[in-house]
């Protein structure tokens, strides 16, 4: 395929978040799947001051600490200074030189700036096409808290939940945990509303756990979310994919490794087990991929998700009890022992073509962003 009629896609990775090291995992397996006859790739790397680089291998420059050779770079929320942009000082001044041009954003920037809505408002600005959900579908599912009473709006199945702040927490920990207990019996989790990976997250089975909780989620944001345990629960999740036209993968289950689905057990002891398809019945698998698509179109997401479930166990045979809707995650894990490219394979999609299907979708979001009128035309005019 000639040069000029590849798509030029920009990988942007990293970020100001706890997740920034997910991030680079899951940029490594992206940027080993971009089939470079369809592709142009320019790699874009956020470090946790949030400074832009680009250049020879960045992600590796990253990872090895080594980014003296990098160059600065950003892209404008101008859409006239379209593309990447070198920053390079010459005479005390910032000289700006254009690197490349740019198709389309594959961001896996999990987390703060990068998953909330925030990066998303900078390509909209910019005009460019990005792969996955706009910029309210990004923020309401990054916002637990506002994304439980959207379910609950809808009828949505979730567990009883509470939010406090991180004021709150500074201002008189004892009587915030003193609130938690009054809202429910142990066991509890807590975690910070607008994050993911189980960053923050505490299961807390004592007063002692529940006040080390509060403390560690309020590390990462500055709204805490306390949730109900969900007896013996199972964790499923199934996978989204479309714009309008939508599609779900069969489901998964996940056997943590620790007690819960922890940071530890998702990405440092490989030892969580994956199970797909889930073992779960027809009927529940068919009401998993329901809810998954009902929650997916009431937050206006778009290119991708995750959808996450606890499913409770009840009595000593354990059998299948109450299903709650836990998270939908708009940028999901792209690790190679991520759970979102492991359901569409067991669905028939395989990474390469899973990738290539995320882009046409964001470069037809693009398409129909642009037939949006951006100019008032006033009857007499038309």
């Amino acid at each position: 395929m000639a040069e000029y009629s590849k798509i030029r896609v920009g990988v942007l990775f990293g970020g100001r978040s706890g997740e920034h090291e997910v991030s680079l995992m899951s940029a490594r397996s992206i940027l080993d799947n971009l089939d470079p006859e369809k592709y142009i790739t320019t790699q874009i790397g956020i470090q946790h001051d949030g400074a832009w680089l680009a250049g020879n291998d960045t992600l590796n420059a990253m990872l090895n600490g080594k980014t003296g050779q990098l160059t600065p770079a950003a892209v404008f929320p101008d859409p006239t200074r379209s593309g990447l942009f070198a920053i390079r000082s010459q005479d005390h001044a910032a000289q700006l030189e254009l690197l490349t041009k740019l198709d389309v954003v594959f961001s896996v920037m999990h987390g703060t700036y990068g998953e909330d809505g925030a990066i998303q408002g900078l390509l909209e600005l910019a005009d460019l096409a990005y792969v996955g959900a706009g910029i309210l579908g990004s923020a309401l599912g990054m916002d637990k808290g506002v994304f439980k009473d959207i379910l609950r709006a809808h009828n949505l199945p979730v567990v009883k939940w509470m939010l406090v702040t991180r004021s709150e927490i500074e201002a008189d920990i004892v009587q915030v945990a003193q609130k938690v207990q009054d809202f429910g019996e142990f066991p509890l989790f807590v975690k910070p509303a607008n994050l993911g990976s189980s960053v923050g997250v505490t299961k807390c089975a004592t007063r002692s756990d529940l006040l080390e909780g509060l403390i560690e989620a309020a590390h990462y944001d500055r709204r805490v979310l306390v949730e109900h345990g969900v007896p013996n629960a199972r964790d499923i999740e199934v996978s989204v994919l479309g714009n309008e036209e939508l599609h779900v993968s069969v489901p998964g289950e996940v056997i943590p490794s620790r007690e819960f689905y922890s940071y530890e057990a998702k990405y440092i002891d490989d030892a969580s087990q994956l199970l797909i398809p889930a073992p779960i019945s027809p009927e529940l698998t068919r009401r998993v991929q329901d809810l998954a698509l009902r929650a997916y179109r009431a937050i206006d997401c778009a290119g991708m998700a995750r959808v996450d479930f606890l499913l409770e166990q009840k009595g000593v045979d354990k059998e299948p009890g109450e299903l709650y809707l836990s998270e939908l995650n708009t940028i999901p894990g792209f690790t190679k022992i991520s759970m979102y490219p492991k359901l569409w394979e067991a669905s028939g999609l395989a990474y390469p073509a899973l990738i290539d299907r995320l882009i046409e979708l964001a470069l037809r979001r693009k398409h129909e962003r642009d037939h949006t009128e951006r100019r008032y035309r006033r009857e007499s005019q038309s």
